[in-house]
């Protein structure tokens, strides 16, 4: 059912009133990386109770914020966002953005999954540029997330496994991940390089230098 609105004639009260409550930005991060299954969703929100998860995504979907797809052959239902769902990737980035000061009080005991660095390197890193694109893989918890900083912005994304060819890899924790996307430290700060070859340690400078 659709939660109680607040009442009032404003742009964020009425942003709120649709996706306000408790983890409904959450499931919009999960989509942000892709349509998933509700299987999928509750992998990716471990500790969520599955009627609560069922409730959100029959809001989002009244709410026109996701709507659900066959998938494929088997005709399986995906959730996806719709294009004004979409639309939330820049308020994402920007609520990942404002969060720097809160990640740097660390992991402690808190769940982490690899995936979710892709939409925060995306925002953390938004404005860097280059005509030269440079790429550096980051090892973390052993997955490989390659990071590509191009003429059009950067490029996030997981890697089943470490390329064989010359690039950069840098092994490092999710933590040291955030604080070089953030430049909170500097990229001589980070832990030492899994693979280093010419031009590697230029590679990592033109993605997360000052």
């Amino acid at each position: 059912m659709v939660g109680k609105s607040y009442g009032q004639f404003c742009g964020l009260a009425r942003s709120l009133d649709v996706v306000g409550d408790r983890w409904s930005l959450l499931i919009v991060r999960e989509l942000l990386l892709g349509p998933a299954r509700f299987g999928e969703l509750r992998a990716g929100l471990p500790t969520i109770a599955t009627n609560l998860l069922t409730g959100r995504l029959k809001d989002l979907e009244a709410h026109g914020v996701i709507e659900r797809r066959l998938a494929g052959d088997v005709n399986a239902i995906v959730y996806a966002l719709t294009p004004w769902g979409q639309q939330l990737r820049e308020p994402v980035s920007a609520l990942i953005r404002w969060s720097t000061p809160l990640m740097a009080a660390g992991r402690h005991n808190d769940a982490f999954e690899p995936r979710w660095l892709l939409p925060a390197l995306s925002a953390l890193l938004a404005d860097r540029r280059s005509t030269s694109p440079a790429t550096v893989i980051l090892l973390v918890d052993d997955t490989p997330i390659q990071v590509t900083i191009a003429d059009d912005g950067p490029h996030v994304e997981l890697l089943d496994e470490v390329p064989a060819d010359n690039r950069a890899v840098l092994q490092t924790t999710p933590g040291i991940a955030l604080a070089l996307a953030a430049h909170a430290i500097a990229p001589e700060e980070a832990s030492a390089l899994d693979r280093d070859y010419p031009g590697a340690r230029e590679a990592i400078r033109a993605v997360f230098a000052y």
